[in-house]
C-alpha cells in the first residue's frame, strides 16, 4: 500500500522487526538480512504498512489442486424432421390393400399429393371389376372431377362409342381408371413426380382388378405403364407390362381435336378385338 513518506522510519522499526520474525517461519529462499534489506527499500519508496497480518508464501502450492472446469457441452442443433418419401408411403399403403374397396380407401387417405387439395373428389374407377379389358386413362377433367368417375365428358362419350364398336361396355366387360385419381389444376399435364407417387396405387389397382389385357390411352398412361412416351409411335403395338399384354391407343380427347386420326384408332380397336377373340 502506498502512502506518505514523512512518517519516521524509526517508528516503523518495531513493526518491521515483527514482520521479519514472521517471515522467518516461511519456507523461503531469502535469509534474514536480505529480507530486511528488501523491506527497508520498500519503506524508502514510501510504503508504510504491510497488508495483512499473516505473510503469504507465493511459492507454496495449494493443499488441493483446483478442480478442472467441465468442458462446456456443445449445443447441438435440433434435428431436422426427416423428409417423407411419398413413393415409399404410396407403396406401403398400396400393398396393404387387399381389395378394390381397401385400395380406394388407401388412396383417399393418401395426403402427400398436392393435387388432392385442389380437386373436388377422388376419381377412382368405373365399369365392371374383373372384366377382361382394363382401360387406363391419364387424369380426370372437369366433368370427371364433378361426377367422381373417369371418362364421363365428351371424351368419355366417344370412348363408349369406340368400345361398343367391338362389343365392350362398362356395365358388362370393361373396367376403366386413370393414372391420377385427382384432377390437375386447369387440366395441365401431370408432373413426373405426381405420376411416380401414384404408380404404386395403379400397379396395385391392376393386380386387384385382374384383367387379361391393358389398354393405355395417351402419353401419360404410356409413361406410367411403359416408362416411355410417343403415342403416335407406340399406338397399336403390343408390349408387355405389369405381367399383362398392353396396347397403347390415342386418347379420345386427342381424337376430338384431331378427328383425322380416328382411322388409326379404329385399326387399334380391331387389333384389340382380334386379341380378345384369340386370333
Amino acid at each position: 500500500m502506498v502512502g506518505a513518506t514523512d512518517r519516521p522510519i524509526k517508528a516503523y522499526s518495531l513493526s518491521l522487526d515483527q514482520k521479519l520474525v514472521r517471515l522467518r517461519g516461511m519456507e523461503s529462499a531469502l535469509d534474514y538480512h536480505t529480507a530486511r534489506a528488501l523491506l527497508e527499500w520498500q519503506i524508502e519508496l514510501g510504503a508504510t504498512d504491510a497488508i495483512g497480518d499473516t505473510p503469504v508464501d507465493r511459492f507454496a502450492l495449494p493443499d488441493t489442486a483446483p478442480k478442472a472446469k467441465k468442458p462446456a457441452v456443445a449445443q447441438t442443433a435440433p434435428e431436422k424432421p426427416r423428409q417423407v418419401d411419398p413413393v415409399v408411403v404410396a407403396k406401403a399403403a398400396a400393398q396393404t390393400a387387399g381389395s378394390l374397396d381397401q385400395l380406394r380407401a388407401a388412396l383417399d387417405g393418401f395426403e402427400h399429393c398436392e393435387l388432392k387439395r385442389g380437386a373436388r373428389q377422388l376419381v377412382f374407377a368405373d365399369g365392371t371389376p374383373g372384366a377382361r379389358v382394363m382401360i387406363i386413362g391419364e387424369a380426370p377433367g372437369r366433368e370427371e372431377d364433378h361426377a367422381g368417375k373417369p371418362f364421363v365428358g365428351n371424351a368419355g362419350q366417344l370412348l363408349d362409342r369406340m368400345l361398343a364398336a367391338i362389343d365392350l361396355y362398362r356395365t358388362q366387360n370393361a373396367y376403366i381408371t386413370n393414372v391420377l385419381p385427382w384432377r390437375p389444376p386447369q387440366n395441365r399435364d401431370p408432373k413426373p413426380e405426381e405420376i411416380g407417387m401414384m404408380k404404386p396405387f395403379l400397379e396395385r389397382h391392376v393386380a386387384l382388378a385382374k384383367p387379361e389385357v391393358l389398354v393405355i390411352m395417351g402419353n401419360i398412361s404410356c409413361q406410367a405403364v411403359l416408362g416411355k412416351r410417343g403415342i403416335t409411335r407406340l399406338r397399336g403395338q403390343w408390349s408387355q407390362a405389369l405381367d399383362l399384354p398392353v396396347i397403347p391407343m390415342f386418347h379420345p380427347a386427342y381424337l376430338l381435336r384431331q378427328p383425322q386420326m380416328k382411322r388409326q384408332a379404329w385399326a387399334d380397336l380391331l387389333e384389340l378385338k382380334a386379341r380378345l377373340e384369340g386370333k
